[in-house]
């Protein structure tokens, strides 16, 4: 991929690049309406910290655009534009808060600020479309503009990237019973407490899932876990699937690989593990374990990631292909 700078008009900053899947159609990088040419090139400079699309996620998401089975690979689909929001909150998004059965009427004076009182003790900040983790881009809010060339029209392309991530279903057995090992954590999206399987984001483009992932259960649950007993259960999907999950690709590129871990334990562990309060509190995680029933675990979560996991386990046993249980 090439990148270099275009004659932007004066009402809309632009850059371009060139993808080796659609030779001689540049894809248009455009700020979105309102942002200035400084506040756009701030984000665009080559040797800027955030250059939203140097960024791993960006280039990622390029990418999987152009491999094998990507939308772009048999050249039915072309990409124009690239629409990326960089400043803060937009008049139309502050409308949309007003509205919101919650915000209360103190709140509306407030929504020219980055943080909203919406009343019941709680406060939101909205957020620009690039999300930095640390010195990293970690979220990253675009509009691709994709278009077939048969009928001309264009498919739906808003896309929240957070890259790759993995999750363990961790199972132990204690006097002939099977326990799955669940994490409790506030998520604000969807406004509840969500018993979840143990997961968590890739923070470099290294690849290192086995590490990443026994990284995160220790941090979630406090339990360490063996490299060499871990499972992927993802690689007994057919390769044409990239042997990954995409739990909700009509809008993110979160691609999720599970892993299983099996292991034998004693009744003390299991009650030690009950209400355990862990996560890394200094970042916001405010994460309790649980540890329930394996039989009763797919009536007793929403959790995208576990109830995937629950399917792959069940047909990766039934078919036999799980490593023997180590004693």
């Amino acid at each position: 991929m090439s990148a270099h700078s275009s004659s932007p008009p004066p009402s809309q900053p632009t850059h371009t690049i060139d993808l080796p899947s659609q030779v001689g159609e540049p894809v248009h990088i455009v700020a979105a309406p309102g942002v200035s040419d400084s506040e756009f090139r701030r984000v665009t400079h080559p040797n800027h910290a955030l250059i939203a699309i140097e960024s791993t996620l960006f280039q990622q998401w390029l990418k999987n655009m152009q491999t094998e089975t990507g939308i772009l690979a048999n050249g039915t689909m072309s990409l124009r534009q690239v629409l990326i929001q960089v400043k803060d909150i937009s008049w139309s998004m502050g409308l949309f808060l007003l509205k919101l059965s919650i915000f209360n009427d103190s709140a509306a004076t407030l929504w020219k600020s980055k943080y909203y009182d919406i009343g019941h003790g709680l406060v939101v900040k909205v957020s620009k479309g690039v999300d930095m983790f640390g010195k990293r881009i970690g979220f990253l809010k675009f509009k691709a503009d994709v278009f077939d060339r048969e009928t001309g029209r264009k498919v739906p392309g808003i896309v929240f990237a957070r890259g790759p991530a993995v999750a363990v279903l961790i199972l132990l057995e204690s006097e002939g019973e099977t326990y799955a090992v669940l994490t409790e954590q506030v998520r604000v999206p969807v406004g509840k407490l969500i018993l979840e399987l143990p997961a968590g984001m890739l923070n470099d483009n290294k690849g290192d899932l086995v590490g990443t992932a026994v990284r995160e259960v220790e941090e979630e649950t406090g339990i360490h876990l063996n490299l060499d007993d871990m499972v992927d259960l993802t690689a007994f999907l057919d390769p044409s699937t990239g042997c990954r999950v995409f739990p909700s690709p009509g809008g993110c590129d979160e691609e999720i690989s599970l892993f299983l871990y099996r292991g034998n334990v004693s009744k003390e562990v299991i009650t030690q593990l009950q209400g355990k309060e862990t996560g890394l509190r200094e970042h916001g995680e405010l994460i309790k374990v649980h540890v329930a029933s394996y039989e009763n675990l797919w009536r007793m979560t929403a959790d995208a990631k576990a109830l995937m996991a629950i399917a792959l386990f069940e047909m990766a046993k039934k078919e036999g292909l799980l490593p023997p249980l180590r004693s």
